[in-house]
C-alpha cells in the first residue's frame, strides 16, 4: 500500500492515514437535514467522501463508509408546519428524495445510513453517561452539555472558547448555567407533533448528539477520518468532538476531513440564502457524469464556483474522455497510460486531489488526440487492451466508468431532430440550426458534423 495522506483540520496538517485496524477504514461523514431535497452544495461530500472510499479500496484496504440522515431537528419541524404535513411524513418523504437524488448519480449507497429517529436508544444512553460522568446537566426539561468541563474545547475549530456562539439564540438561555454551554436533549414544546421518552423528559435530541451516537454506534470510538462540510467544523463537529472526549476518554476521529463549499454569486450555497441549484434539476440538465466531473474538478478542501459556464466545462471533459475511450479501439496507443496512472493514483495519494489526477489523464487525453487515428508499432490489440484496462481503473475510482461504455443509440425524437438541423444547415437557416443544436443538448446529446454525415454523442 502506498502512503495516503489527508489534510487533518484539528492540527492543520497534512498528516498519514494509520488505520486503527490495520487494512481496515472507518469513514463517517455528516449527511443532510432532511426538510427539503437536496441542493448540489449538498452533494458534494457525498460524492467526495463515496469516491474516497473507492480510492481506498483500489489502495487495498476494506472500507466501510456511514453517512446519516437527519431526519430529527428544527428545520424539519419548521418545514412540515409550513407544508401542514406531519413532521415524521416530510422527513420520510424528503430522506426518499435523498435516496433517489443521490441514488441518480451513478455511485454505490454507503454502507450504513443510519436514521437519528432509529438511533434514540444509544442517544438517550449516550446522554445520560455524560450526565452521570458530571459533564452535562438537566434544567426544566434540558440537558445541555458543560463545555468549560472539556479542556480541549476549541482544538478542532481552532477557536477561544470565549469568542464562540452555540448559534441557539435565545432558546433555552435562561436554562443555561453558562452560554457557551449547548443542548443535547430539548423538550417537548407546543406544536411539535413527535417526541420520545428520556429519563429526564419527553423531547427529542440536539444535532450534535445524534451524530456522535451514530458515527459511534457504527463504527466505534477512534475510528480512522470524519468528514463533512467545512461549515460544520464549528459548532457542529466541535461538539461532537467533545462530547466523544468527555464521555469517552478519548477522540472520536483520527483525521477530520473537511471538502469546501459550492458559491453562487459569490456566497456559499444555502437553503437560507435561496441561492440554490437542485440536485436532481441539475442532473436532469446534464447528465450524472457531468455533475461528477464538476464535483470533482476542483480539490476537495476549496470552494467550488457554481455556474452555467462550469457545468459546460464539465460537460466538455466528459466529452473528451468519451471520444479518447473511443479512440482505444481505433488505434492510439496507450503506452503513455503506464506513467499516466501512476500519476494518477499519487495525486489522489497526496490529500485526495483530484483535480491534479484529472490535469494527468487531461495530458494524454491531449496526446491521443494528437496522435489521432494513427496505429503504433507492435500489438496494437495488446496496446489497447492495456489501454483500456489502465481507463477503466483511473475512471472507476472517479465513478466516471460508464463513459466507456459503448455509445447509446439515440432514440427517434432526438434523430428527427438531427435531421431537421441537418436540413436547416444545408438550407443556411443558422438561427433553426443552432436553435436544434440547443435543443439536442438540453437532452443530452451533442451532434457532430462529418464529411459523411453527422454524428450523436451522448453528452
Amino acid at each position: 500500500m502506498r502512503e495516503i495522506r489527508l489534510h487533518d483540520t484539528r492540527s492543520g496538517e497534512l498528516l498519514a492515514l494509520k488505520p486503527r485496524d490495520p487494512g481496515r477504514v472507518g469513514i463517517y461523514a455528516c449527511g443532510p437535514t432532511v426538510y427539503s431535497r437536496i441542493h448540489i452544495g449538498n452533494a458534494r461530500p457525498f460524492v467526495i467522501f463515496s469516491l474516497m472510499k473507492r480510492f481506498l479500496e483500489h489502495e487495498g484496504y476494506a472500507v466501510t463508509l456511514v453517512v446519516n440522515v437527519t431526519d430529527v431537528n428544527d428545520k424539519i419541524y419548521v418545514a412540515a408546519r409550513n407544508a401542514g404535513v406531519g413532521s415524521e411524513q416530510l422527513a420520510r418523504e424528503m430522506t426518499a428524495a435523498y435516496f433517489k437524488d443521490t441514488g441518480a448519480l451513478g455511485l454505490a449507497r454507503p454502507d450504513h445510513e443510519p436514521l437519528a429517529s432509529q438511533t434514540m436508544g444509544p442517544i438517550v444512553d449516550y446522554i445520560q453517561t455524560l450526565i452521570e460522568q458530571g459533564h452535562a446537566y438537566e434544567s426544566g426539561g434540558d440537558v445541555f452539555f458543560r463545555v468549560r468541563s472539556d479542556p480541549d474545547y476549541g482544538s478542532l475549530s481552532h477557536r477561544r472558547v470565549e469568542d464562540m456562539d452555540q448559534g441557539e439564540g435565545v432558546e433555552g438561555s435562561d436554562r443555561k448555567q453558562d452560554p457557551l454551554d449547548f443542548a443535547l436533549w430539548k423538550a417537548h414544546k407546543q406544536g411539535e407533533d413527535t417526541c420520545w421518552d428520556a429519563p429526564w423528559g419527553a423531547g427529542r435530541p440536539g444535532w450534535h448528539i445524534e451524530c456522535s451516537a451514530m458515527a459511534e454506534n457504527l463504527l466505534g470510538v477512534g475510528f480512522d477520518i470524519h468528514g463533512g462540510g467545512s461549515d460544520l467544523v464549528f459548532p457542529h463537529h466541535e461538539n461532537e468532538a467533545a462530547q466523544t472526549r468527555a464521555a469517552r476518554g478519548q477522540e472520536l476521529a483520527g483525521l477530520w476531513v473537511h471538502n469546501g463549499m459550492i458559491q453562487s454569486t459569490g456566497e456559499k450555497m444555502a437553503k437560507s440564502v435561496g441561492n440554490i441549484a437542485l440536485l436532481h434539476e441539475v442532473i436532469e440538465g446534464y447528465g450524472a457524469e457531468t455533475v461528477l466531473m464538476y464535483l470533482i474538478g476542483g480539490h476537495y478542501r476549496q470552494p467550488l464556483a457554481f455556474s452555467e459556464a462550469a457545468l459546460e466545462q464539465a460537460r466538455a471533459n466528459v466529452s473528451r474522455i468519451r471520444e479518447a475511450a473511443r479512440r482505444l479501439g481505433t488505434g492510439v496507443s496507450p503506452h503513455a497510460l503506464d506513467d499516466v496512472r501512476d500519476r494518477f493514483f499519487a495525486a489522489l495519494a497526496r490529500d485526495f486531489n483530484t483535480a491534479e489526477a484529472l490535469a494527468v489523464l487531461n495530458e494524454w487525453l491531449r496526446e491521443a488526440a494528437a496522435v489521432g487515428a494513427g496505429k503504433a508499432a507492435g500489438d496494437s490489440s495488446a496496446d489497447e487492451a492495456v489501454g483500456d484496462s489502465h481507463l477503466r481503473e483511473m475512471l472507476g475510482v472517479l465513478g466516471l466508468e460508464s463513459l466507456l461504455a459503448p455509445v447509446a443509440q439515440a432514440p427517434e425524437e432526438v434523430r428527427e431532430l438531427a435531421v431537421q438541423r441537418d436540413r436547416a444547415r444545408e438550407q443556411r437557416d443558422f438561427a433553426t440550426a443552432d436553435r436544434l443544436r440547443d435543443e439536442l443538448a438540453a437532452r443530452g446529446w451533442e451532434i457532430r458534423d462529418g464529411a459523411g454525415g453527422f454524428e450523436l454523442l451522448p453528452l
